[in-house]
């Protein structure tokens, strides 16, 4: 296994550890998030120009466009919530309030 790779993984891992075991906060879940996709990101980009096939430079592209999308859905989740509720903290949501 290349260092590279390696790193990839552990960086995977990383994230998702954080975001399992530091909940406390909406922003550092968002972070988290976009720290997996960012290492998916490179992982496929490294994967697309190692295997060589033109059918599939496109992937990251588009991985990277829908993390764009999903860091804007969450930032505005997250400045919609500190507006209702007041914090970004994660024990106070309750799904089962409207």
């Amino acid at each position: 296994m290349s260092p590279t790779l390696l790193t990839l993984y552990l960086t995977f891992l990383l994230t998702i550890f954080g975001l399992a075991l530091h909940r406390t906060h909406l922003l550092s879940a968002l972070l988290c998030l976009e720290g997996m996709m960012l290492a998916l990101f490179m992982a496929m980009s490294m994967w697309t120009k190692q295997t060589e096939m033109t059918l599939l430079f496109s992937l990251p592209m588009f991985l990277l466009t829908f993390s764009a999308c999903e860091a804007s859905t969450g930032l505005a989740l997250m400045v919609a919530t500190t507006r209702t509720h007041g914090t970004d903290h994660l024990s106070t949501l309750n799904l089962l309030q409207c």
